[in-house]
């Protein structure tokens, strides 16, 4: 007999002054909605733009939730997320281009 994973729940996480917004993505009209990450901006309407950038490039549906808004529950222990902003290199952020593909992350 298998036995039930025991799943609690993981408080919210702070990013900051912007807020974390979900990302879900639907390939084909038939799929299913699929997670496929989080984008950190001040808006839905930006935070679609930056998914749809980012997640939805095949995609015919992308949809954004604020995180505070997701219930998460896990099985194991969530360490807290690690902020890269806060390593000193603010002078140099990270440029994404606009290609065909996987997006890549460039130095400027």
């Amino acid at each position: 007999m298998v036995e039930k994973t025991v799943r609690s729940r993981v408080d919210g996480e702070s990013s900051g002054s912007s807020p974390r917004w979900e990302v879900f993505v639907r390939d084909e009209a038939s799929d299913p909605l699929t997670y496929a990450g989080s984008v950190v901006v001040a808006d839905g309407e930006t935070a679609h733009e930056h998914a749809s950038r980012l997640f939805g490039w095949y995609a015919v549906e992308v949809r954004v939730c604020p995180a505070d808004e997701v219930e998460r529950y896990s099985s194991r222990e969530i360490e807290p997320e690690v902020d890269d902003r806060d390593s000193g290199d603010e002078a140099d952020p990270r440029v994404y281009e606009e290609t065909e593909g996987t997006p890549r992350a460039r130095e400027r």
